[in-house]
């Protein structure tokens, strides 16, 4: 398995594009921005792209969909709970003085406990709500796509709207139960692993709370 890190946009947002090594099979996912840049990186990588997966549907997460939707007419799948934020997206990123395609519509949902399957690469999806509504995980193979639960020594925040501090703090405590040397790439920033957020974080280890938990 292949896993190019693609970082994308004014809030420097990590796409991934996970390629299976025996038939180039692909995924793209979270392409937040740049959708054309995404869109070459496939090509140079000679890979076949079958689907779009969303860890969840803030704004740069989903920027860079519509290009690369309207150049490989892949399917983008999502869990239903984002809907909102989805169908928000354009006005969204105007509050940040920004401007972005309008995102096509979903095609199909993700859902917790489903497999994901392309070329011989399985994955398993993990409801994760709290950062936002409808935000998932996406595991399998010894890595985790956590998009903005966790990050390196952090957490996503839960000051957004429709954001939950409670469900944040039980979507990590499902996060930290996988195993310790499972590979997080997360919606910014470095790769980390679980082991040592286990270790370090505060908001894993005990030493710090998340805001908005009980």
């Amino acid at each position: 398995m292949e896993i190019q890190t693609l970082t994308v946009g004014t809030f420097q947002e990590n796409a991934y594009l996970v390629i299976d090594d025996e038939t180039r099979h692909a995924v793209l996912i979270d392409p937040g921005a740049e959708g054309e840049r995404l869109v070459a990186a496939v090509d140079s990588a000679g890979a076949k792209l079958q689907a779009i997966w969303l860890t969840h549907a803030h704004v740069d997460h989903v920027g860079g969909i519509a290009a690369v939707k309207r150049a490989t007419g892949v399917p983008v799948l999502m869990h239903p709970a984002g809907a909102p934020l989805y169908e928000g997206a354009v006005q969204h990123a105007l509050f940040f003085g920004l401007s972005i395609e309008e995102p096509p519509p979903v095609d199909a949902p993700l859902t917790e406990g489903q497999t994901l399957e392309f070329g011989s690469l399985a994955f398993e999806v993990m409801e994760t709500p709290g950062h936002a509504p409808g935000h998932v995980v996406i595991h399998g193979h010894g890595v985790a796509f956590v998009g903005d639960c966790l990050f390196a020594g952090s957490i996503g925040r839960t000051d957004l709207p429709f954001s939950n501090g409670a469900q944040l703090a039980s979507s990590l405590a499902r996060i930290a139960a996988l195993p310790e040397d499972t590979m997080v790439y997360p919606g910014h920033g470095p790769v980390t692993t679980i082991g040592r957020e286990r270790e370090t974080n505060p908001f894993l280890n005990g030493a710090a709370r998340v805001p908005g938990a009980a």
